[in-house]
């Protein structure tokens, strides 16, 4: 059954929380336009629109729970424990930070904007938080007390190894994560699935997921749900590998493969690649046009502090673990790498011409 609702502009600080609240109760309408919404539906949420127009993911209140659940068990969170939210609560990973809060018992600590040194003043001791890689790296360089936070599930976009074990050397407890709105966010913690969460690839390599904190479908979109879906399973638009060891691994998006030169280059792996070289902060590798190769693979990178690298230097960095053809042929120096407001890189602005800024 089908219900049809008026759109609700849910406000952020307490009144968000007690909609949300309502919501995952049954007892609150739902955000929508005046068009009908599943039944069962707690929360509408759209996808980040990193790969094109948002899509509105229908999510029940079961698989919300659920999933906060599996995070409050995986991290080994106590009763009582506080969590902060520090992340735009119109994307599902500023949700979820309220949803267990919720399923712990606790009322959130809501940061209106994100400033290392407001978060670290407003933070309970072993308060949990969820941020993009970007953030950890803004609390590192100013200094915060990394080791008075409870877990930090992070998420949104790869995190360099480096910014990773400066963080744990510093006592963060640092899970990292993959999900997306369709899984009620963050699914897989250090590449191992949450309890009742399933992962798989496609024939061609394509990364699948399963279990109860999967979405209902899109708004008014059965066709883009019936594309999504193949049984029980929700096929993702990432390509994967498992480890030795079963762990899931990310390679990057399928969309993402760049074509120079008849060869086909995974830009999630060459950035991974260049993630570790000593002289990388932050990177991202997307494919330009290019009038010969037809793409020509470019590291957009944030240099580590002192001499920037060469384009040379990191192609011969690339060649030593991965074929030549995907050794990037342009390096774009930066400041700082461009976000959408989910906290992932804004790859259309990276690739398009005139994406040369700070």
């Amino acid at each position: 059954m089908d219900r049809r609702l008026h759109a609700v502009v849910l406000p952020p600080g307490p009144r968000l929380f007690a909609a949300l609240t309502a919501a995952l109760d049954g007892v609150a309408p739902h955000a929508g336009r005046g068009e009908p919404v599943a039944d069962g539906t707690a929360v509408l949420i759209a996808t980040s629109g990193s790969t094109g127009t948002p899509k509105f993911t229908e999510l029940s209140a079961a698989a919300l729970r659920h999933s906060a659940a599996g995070t409050l068990a995986r991290i080994g969170a106590a009763p009582g424990d506080r969590w902060l939210c520090c992340l735009p609560t119109s994307h599902i990973a500023g949700v979820q930070v309220l949803v267990r809060a919720l399923v712990a018992g606790t009322e959130p600590v809501i940061m209106p904007r994100f400033d290392p040194l407001d978060l670290a003043a407003a933070a309970p001791p072993g308060a949990h938080v969820a941020l993009v890689p970007t953030q950890l790296r803004r609390l590192a360089d100013a200094g915060a007390d990394l080791g008075k936070l409870g877990a930090i599930v992070l998420g949104g976009a790869a995190a360099p190894p480096g910014l990773l074990a400066a963080a744990r050397d510093r006592g963060a407890r640092v899970f990292t994560t993959y999900g997306m709105s369709e899984t009620c966010g963050g699914c897989v913690y250090d590449g191992t699935p949450l309890d009742g969460v399933r992962a798989g690839l496609t024939a061609d390599g394509r990364i699948r997921l399963a279990g109860p904190s999967l979405f209902t479908g899109y708004r008014l979109r059965p066709d883009l749900t019936a594309a999504a879906r193949d049984g029980d399973w929700f096929v993702t638009g990432d390509l994967g590998a498992f480890d030795p060891d079963g762990r899931l691994r990310v390679r990057g998006r399928v969309d993402d493969v760049i074509n120079t030169g008849g060869e086909k280059v995974v830009a999630g792996e060459v950035a991974a690649a260049l993630a570790r070289h000593p002289k990388i902060r932050d990177v991202v590798v997307v494919g330009r046009p290019d009038p010969e190769w037809g793409e020509r693979v470019t590291a957009v990178a944030v240099p580590a502090p002192g001499a920037p690298p060469s384009l040379d230097e990191l192609r011969a960095f690339v060649r030593a673990t991965m074929p030549a053809h995907a050794a990037p042929h342009e390096l774009e120096l930066r400041e700082r790498i461009p976000l959408l407001p989910s906290g992932k890189p804004d790859r259309a602005r990276l690739r398009g011409a005139g994406a040369h800024a700070p």
